[in-house]
């Protein structure tokens, strides 16, 4: 069972598809808001106080991609996107607009569940490191600071705003320099063994990384490409 009660907000438009997922969440300890329109999502999601939100693409008002996109302007909260099994382009465009994670339907409630905790559980830590950090630890490259302990992102002063995803991306590689992982370790590694994801997803939040860090995204310094291997990290 879920502790503290974790909050679970699904915006889901098919009441049946959303009331078998709440049954089951309650099951597990969590409470749970519904939403089953885009309009109403978004505002539950600003103001419920939602640990994690399991997001649907196709919705009446506003679609999934533009809710997730108004979410990612004021809060980092996990969103996991309810995909279609054949929209592979969905998948993608939902982690460009800073979802967490996606699951594609029809998905089996065992593996649903399995991702909110993983993602709820890397949430719960970095919030707590953040929380109890009495001072910074800092890996300083050139004109890029990483605060270890703060969860935070600095270029030339000026803090990034970085999903919580990006972040442990960019840490797990710059605590490794120059040591190229393949994406199938990065997705082991940073995303957890709890991840079904395939690899694009990697390479997605590189490039959101890259275009955030860097001055020129279409020629890293940082973040590298390793030509039909990956990516590693390089002191620019």
């Amino acid at each position: 069972m879920e502790t503290n009660a974790k909050k679970i907000l699904i915006i889901e438009d098919e009441k049946a598809i959303s009331d078998i997922i709440k049954f089951n969440l309650v099951k597990e300890g969590y409470e749970v808001e519904t939403a089953y329109d885009g309009p109403d999502g978004l505002a539950k999601a600003q103001t419920c106080g939602a640990d994690l939100v399991l997001l649907d693409i196709m919705l009446p008002g506003m679609d999934g991609f533009e809710v997730c996109r108004k979410i990612r302007e004021t809060s980092n909260v996990p969103v996991l996107m309810l995909t279609a099994k054949e929209e592979e382009v969905d998948k993608v465009l939902g982690l460009e607009l800073g979802a967490d994670d996606y699951i594609t339907k029809p998905f089996g409630m065992r593996e649903l569940i399995a991702r909110i905790k993983a993602n709820i559980r890397r949430q719960n830590i970095a919030s707590g490191v953040s929380a109890e950090a009495q001072s910074s630890e800092i890996k300083a490259f050139g004109a890029l600071e990483i605060d270890l302990n703060r969860y935070e992102v600095r270029k030339n002063g000026s803090v990034l705003e970085l999903t919580l995803r990006e972040f442990e991306l960019l840490k797990y590689l710059a605590e490794r320099e120059d040591k190229v992982y393949s994406r199938e370790q990065l997705l082991e590694e940073v995303w957890g063994y709890e991840y079904y994801g395939d690899i694009r997803t990697v390479d997605v939040t590189v490039r959101r990384l890259r275009e955030k860090l860097e001055d020129d995204p279409a020629n890293p310094q940082y973040i590298m490409t390793k030509r039909g291997i990956g990516y590693y990290f390089r002191r620019a």
